[in-house]
């Protein structure tokens, strides 16, 4: 592989990484965002260092890992899971109760939606580098700024307009029905549809994750 041909696999995977990183902060913001500063920041880092240890892991073995059938499918409803979870949170009623356990259950949901989020990432970088170590080991360490910073943001972003929190459901949810489109196992009934409800199926699985949002919520509300 020549300096050229090095330089375009670069910027791939800078890419590759500032596509695919976003929702890992994404997921960070959303579960930190009902904790107090300071726990806010543990929260951040932790996440982020889940995001890229396990990347370290899966990368080894995310060719293989995405070619088990039905895996991604798996992935992506508990992905979806996750993300209604997340907006369907609520503060809790003790301050120094919900700064003890909050914390952990925040790193709790941010390591599982990592390691969900991170395969679809692992086995972008691993394809473009076509197996360069050197590469591969530069593609995980560029998502670390990407993560720790992108959360910060959007977690200050959410206190002032919360709102967003929708946004960032909604990214999650496309997220999990790409994963699952692209599962090997998903294939031969996916053929089976006509390619616009098959370019349709994200925003309507979307649509359905809001709503659904949006309904336990009123009903949470008038309980």
């Amino acid at each position: 592989m020549n300096a050229m041909d090095m330089l375009l696999v670069f910027m791939e995977i800078v890419m590759i990484n500032l596509l695919l990183s976003g929702d890992n902060a994404i997921v960070i913001a959303m579960a930190g965002r009902r904790l107090p500063p300071n726990q806010r920041r543990k929260a951040v880092w932790w996440g982020a260092a889940a995001a890229i240890a396990l990347r370290c892991v899966l990368t080894l073995g995310a060719i293989v890992l995405l070619k088990i059938p039905f895996l991604q499918t798996a992935g992506s409803l508990l992905l979806f899971a996750i993300a209604l979870q997340l907006l369907l949170d609520k503060p809790g009623h003790s301050a120094s109760t919900k700064a003890a356990s909050t914390l952990a259950g925040a790193v709790w949901t941010i390591v599982v939606a990592d390691f969900v989020m991170s395969l679809d990432n692992v086995l972008a970088v691993a394809a473009v580098a076509k197996g360069d170590v050197i590469l591969i080991i530069i593609g995980i360490v560029m998502s670390i700024p990407i993560i720790i910073w992108g959360s910060s943001f959007i977690i200050r972003l959410l206190d002032r307009f919360p709102g967003v929190l929708y946004i960032g459901g909604g990214l999650l949810g496309y997220t999990a029905s790409e994963m699952m489109l692209s599962d090997p196992g998903m294939r031969p009934y996916i053929e089976r549809l006509s390619p616009d409800v098959e370019k349709l199926f994200p925003l309507l699985a979307v649509a359905a994750l809001l709503i659904a949002a949006l309904l336990l919520r009123r009903r949470s509300n008038a309980g």
